[in-house]
């Protein structure tokens, strides 16, 4: 037995220095260092894409804040466009730009409509410029959208994460059920019925 064991051990040993010893340190190097996981491109996209609706409310609010403090649109627009991620503070930064810069709001609001997160402000900044309202007001408005839009994602998930849940919970207490409720029933049943035959 121990003959096997030692013939193994250096037949392992040959396997790895085989094809030379450069070979051999990379494969013990990927024995011991774990394999970084392969993320395929579709994943990185759509973690690069994912929007913190609670993050973009709370953005919106601070926007209203600012403005009902006394700052003008442009320097509140900028103060927003510091708190957030990239392609949101890009967008709100260029918005800010052209409103300091005496663009008409209408147009200011333009780079902002292309960033998915930015462009339902952008839409009611642009009518409120059309009409007069108040941004702030569209700001409070677009930020409560948000938030009930996220607190009804967050419930769909949690009502379907229960019904996901339900299946695997049926498979296993069905066949206990099975085994302790109806079983003995039909056994119980069908005793009587052998004993006469």
């Amino acid at each position: 037995m121990t003959v096997f064991a030692a013939g193994l051990v250096l037949l392992a040993c040959a396997a790895l220095v085989a094809p030379g010893p450069v070979a051999a340190r990379h494969r013990l190097r990927s024995l011991r260092a774990p394999a970084t996981p392969v993320v395929p491109a579709r994943v990185r996209r759509r973690r690069r894409e994912h929007r913190d609706p609670w993050q973009e409310a709370g953005a919106w609010d601070e926007l209203a804040a600012c403005l009902r403090s006394g700052l003008s649109l442009d320097r509140a627009v900028r103060a927003v466009a510091a708190s957030l991620p990239g392609p949101m503070a890009a967008a709100l930064t260029e918005v800010a730009d052209l409103l300091a810069l005496g663009a008409d709001p209408g147009d200011a609001w333009v780079p902002a409509l292309d960033e998915p997160s930015t462009a339902r402000l952008a839409r009611a900044a642009r009518r409120s410029a059309r009409s007069g309202a108040a941004v702030a007001d569209v700001a409070t408005t677009v930020a409560a959208d948000v938030r009930a839009e996220a607190a009804e994602a967050v419930s769909a998930r949690a009502e379907r994460a229960g019904v996901l849940v339900a299946g695997p919970l049926g498979l296993c207490f069905l066949p206990a059920f099975l085994a302790l409720g109806i079983a003995p029933v039909v056994i119980g049943l069908a005793a009587p019925l052998l004993e006469r035959t």
